[in-house]
């Protein structure tokens, strides 16, 4: 059987967009250069391999003159710099019209409707922000009036953060399901995002594991839709199930972090995932190929947010470590393409996405298949048409 994996390393762009001062970026951004240079160089000795320091200058991972992948460089096409924009870009689909931004917070017609189909009696926040800084700055008044704390960012998102001992998961998750049938038409925000937290030892911490995203469901079928259609299994792993609305995917599990990711991963390739347990649609059995597609949030969510280039650079790290198991167990049926969604560069001003240029990472051990430099690809789409000409 055919398989394809794609991992995505959320956020590991690695070079600004030739339109990035559109988006309020500055030309030097580079997250995966900029973060090697802030750690003083990364160990990344299986990428490196690959040609991850071809692509630019990796400090610490020097070019490689015989790699055993093919290696190049993706530009968006996609208007925009987001997770849904970019997911969807690598499946196929091609964004002509961004989705809608709140610079200054939510219009008051959209926090009314809110509050009244909510029930919650009021919210908090309402301002682009930090999610850490500003559950810190609420998280006292929100336990005194169970509000929701309300934000957004630089990116299309409805952020909902409470701290369930004071409102439970489920109705966090209520309110997102609420705010996800508000949020179309004149304001078609591409994600409602739960940010559910706890107090440990009198501070706020967020619960990734149980973080959601609630997002607007793709205008068009993707390469996802076309494999399930012709009989394949596509397995999402991590907040991919998420990304896509479950439109295209047969099975899928959420993850706490990166390493429950590439462990997940290496057990799909491996076949060893009890699927029965992840199934959320039905697919031909057997199947006559399978997409594994795993996201690995890590990145983004707790270090290029939080400017942490340190942490992001040990992330980075720990997932090259991981590669060789997951390449051992593929079979010359498989080919793994290793990519990013877009940007956020820890080392520059801002906590928001950047736009970025991603890097491209493609290995398999099929006999035919030859190491390569691939270049300026014009569109995360390649890898999409790349998948088709494999599995369909």
């Amino acid at each position: 059987m055919k398989r394809a994996i794609i991992m995505v390393i959320d956020s590991m762009g690695c070079g600004a967009m030739p339109d990035c001062k559109e988006y309020n970026d500055i030309p030097e951004c580079n997250t995966l250069c900029n973060v090697a240079k802030a750690n003083n160089g990364l160990k990344l000795p299986n990428m490196q391999k690959m040609g991850i320091g071809n692509l630019g200058d990796v400090a610490g991972v020097p070019p490689e003159e015989n790699t055993i992948a093919q290696y190049g460089i993706m530009r968006e096409v996609s208007k925009g710099k987001d997770t849904t924009t970019g997911h969807w870009e690598i499946a196929g689909l091609v964004l002509d019209e961004p989705f809608k931004v709140y610079p200054k917070g939510f219009p008051k017609d959209v926090i009314d409707k809110f509050i009244e189909k909510t029930n919650c009696g009021g919210i908090l926040g309402n301002y682009p922000a930090s999610g850490t800084k500003i559950i810190e700055d609420l998280n006292n008044e929100h336990h005194k009036t169970k509000f929701p704390i309300i934000y957004t960012s630089a990116d299309s998102v409805f952020q909902i953060a409470v701290d369930i001992n004071v409102v439970p998961l489920e109705e966090l998750y209520k309110m997102c399901r609420i705010a996800r049938e508000i949020l179309v038409g004149e304001h078609n925000v591409s994600r409602v995002i739960a940010r559910p937290y706890h107090i440990v030892d009198g501070k706020p911490v967020r619960i990734s594991k149980d973080r959601r995203d609630f997002s607007v469901e793709p205008p068009k079928p993707t390469i996802l839709n076309e494999i399930l259609n012709a009989g394949g299994r596509v397995v999402g792993i991590g907040k991919i199930e998420d990304i896509y609305v479950k439109s295209g995917i047969s099975h899928a599990i959420h993850t706490g972090s990166n390493r429950e990711g590439l462990e997940l991963t290496l057990k799909a390739v491996e076949n060893s995932l009890d699927l029965n347990k992840i199934k959320i649609a039905e697919a031909q059995e057997p199947p006559i190929s399978e997409l594994i597609f795993t996201n690995l949030v890590d990145t983004d969510m707790l270090y290029g947010h939080r400017n942490d280039w340190q942490g992001y650079g040990r992330a980075i790290e720990e997932i090259d470590a991981f590669l060789p198991q997951i390449m051992e167990k593929m079979t010359k049926e498989d080919i793994l393409f290793i990519t990013a969604d877009h940007g956020c560069d820890p080392t520059v001003p801002g906590t928001d996405h950047t736009r970025e240029q991603v890097p491209l990472l493609v290995y398999s051990k099929a006999d035919d298949f030859k190491a390569a430099n691939l270049g300026i690809l014009p569109t995360f789409a390649y890898v999409a048409d790349e998948v088709k000409k494999w599995l369909l």
